[in-house]
């Protein structure tokens, strides 16, 4: 068990004058039920175990953003894809105009074909990174935060009742 020191080194049972076996309870006080522990044990224990629950609601937030920040950078993977097929196509349809003005049928009805697909495969790409984007809004912790003002609650009707 540490001792909390002042700044010039002393602990408080030695600027008290209180011995080891009453460092623990007020100066005149006695604990009239053996067993049980002191006011200040049980604030040590509070305190320990409200640290303890924000540090494991802060992982909760830096998993919950790591996951979000994931799926936007997803998204926006696949929103670039979808632009340079997109380009493609349309380059690809460009090609097939001038195909149709410069022969009357068989190219530019490839071209045509081709140019459609690609224009079909980066709709498929931007809807999908739409999705996964949205799967990445809004870029806070929810769950952490829902979490922690719950426990604020849980606390408050905790010290209410007693």
């Amino acid at each position: 068990m540490s001792t909390l020191r002042t700044h010039d080194g002393r602990s408080a049972a030695e600027i008290t004058g209180a011995s080891r076996q009453d460092a623990g309870r007020a100066p005149g006080f006695t604990n009239g039920h053996k067993g049980e522990a002191g006011t200040g044990e049980l604030v040590r224990q509070a305190t320990q175990q409200v640290s303890e629950l924000m540090r494991a609601e802060l992982r909760l937030a830096v998993a919950e953003l790591k996951d979000k920040g994931r799926h936007a950078g997803t998204g926006a993977g696949m929103f670039g894809g979808a632009a340079l097929i997109g380009l493609y196509g349309a380059g690809a349809l460009l090609a097939a105009a001038i195909a149709a003005i410069a022969l009357v049928l068989p190219v530019w009805a490839a071209a045509l074909i081709i140019g459609g697909f690609l224009v079909l495969v980066a709709g498929v790409l931007a809807l999908l990174g739409r999705a996964q984007t949205k799967k990445a809004t809004p870029a806070k912790p929810e769950q952490a935060v829902d979490e922690a003002r719950r426990t604020v609650a849980d606390l408050k009707e905790r010290a209410a009742h007693r």
